[in-house]
């Protein structure tokens, strides 16, 4: 079938993947802990198979063959090898830029039209990456869970109970994250006034030689009580948001309870739906995650990460053309015991 302007439907086409080379990057600037990851090195696209693998090394006390010994005593020899893996389903996510005929006649000049393309693909791109962003946060079970595996379910409010990454976690208590309840646990609600000595205690609970959370995020209020903990002293490390946490997500701060330094950003902002059924976006309200992104992992598949899918789509009965382009993979961990989550 013809379209309306056949000399502009290729164009459809070529500025998609043109853009396409830079969704990816732009998708792991759009959110503080991806980019934290892809500054570690653990945005790892994945080959193949019907599920992710994250390879995980843990403790087994029954198989503990480590000792001291004297002499010619015999030395235990038993297999000592807790090495598994946890694994992840293949999360889908695709956006649509579409352009009528009627359309593609009213914008006839080449120039008028890559206009209006860059301003579609805008609106598309931002929707798709907020859509993320706000999934990030949750735990998977949303849309008939085929969601992203969010902090929810990596670092939840109760690790006592349910299932991460294929793995119990009410059998196993290597593979349950931390966590610290304000008034439960310290006796009053989170604010400004004690939010540092939780997050300290919160820090500690998830320290383990070296390993320790590097990156903080809170949604609106929590950031702010952390803020107004610090305007006596001032401690903030980046304005302009060029730090360790990424441009974009300034002002970061630092926290250096327990002894350990990180990066505290706030993962929310303006309020607004990211979809028909969820009206908020950004983190969780009333939660600050204390992170060790050492641990943490965006798992795209090589071949479908913000890239064009398939060609060029028109209705049989339409005088439109649509063109998709997504994202298939998942965030995976292979240790959220050193991470936790900060409650009321």
């Amino acid at each position: 079938m013809a379209f309306a302007n056949s000399s502009y439907s290729d164009i459809i086409t070529t500025t998609i993947e043109s853009r396409s080379r830079d969704l990816a990057d732009n998708w792991e600037n759009n959110n503080a802990l991806l980019r934290k990851m892809r500054a570690k090195g653990n945005s790892k696209p994945f080959s193949g198979g019907n599920l992710i693998l994250q390879e995980i090394g843990y403790t087994d006390p029954s198989s503990i063959n480590a000792n001291s010994y004297s002499g010619y005593e015999v030395i235990n020899i038993a297999p000592n090898s807790p090495i598994s893996a946890a694994q992840y389903g293949i999360k889908q996510y695709a956006g649509a830029v579409s352009m009528s005929g009627l359309e593609m006649l009213q914008n006839s000049g080449k120039e008028a039209f890559i206009d209006l393309m860059e301003g579609r693909m805008q609106i598309s791109e931002g929707q798709l990456f907020n859509r993320m962003d706000y999934d990030m946060y949750q735990d998977g079970t949303g849309n008939a869970s085929k969601n992203i595996t969010g902090l929810a379910l990596a670092v939840p409010d109760d690790p006592t109970t349910g299932t991460y990454g294929g793995i119990p976690r009410g059998t196993y208590n290597f593979w349950r994250s931390q966590y610290y309840r304000g008034v439960t646990d310290g006796g009053a609600a989170v604010s400004s006034a004690n939010i540092q000595a939780y997050m300290t205690t919160l820090a500690l609970r998830c320290v383990r030689g070296n390993n320790k959370p590097d990156l903080w995020i809170g949604d609106a209020t929590y950031f702010g009580f952390y803020v107004n903990s610090l305007q006596a002293i001032q401690r903030i490390q980046s304005m302009s948001g060029d730090g360790k946490a990424g441009a974009g997500f300034g002002p970061e701060l630092s926290f250096y309870g327990g002894g350990m330094a990180a990066t505290v950003v706030m993962g929310g902002g303006v309020s607004g739906a990211v979809s028909s059924s969820q009206l908020t976006s950004g983190a969780t309200a009333a939660h600050m995650w204390g992170l060790n992104t050492d641990f943490l992992f965006w798992r795209p598949h090589r071949d479908r990460n913000f890239v064009p899918i398939g060609g060029e789509r028109q209705s049989v009965n339409q005088d439109a053309v649509v063109k998709l382009f997504g994202v298939a993979g998942n965030m995976t961990s292979n240790g959220p015991q050193f991470s936790g989550v900060l409650i009321a």
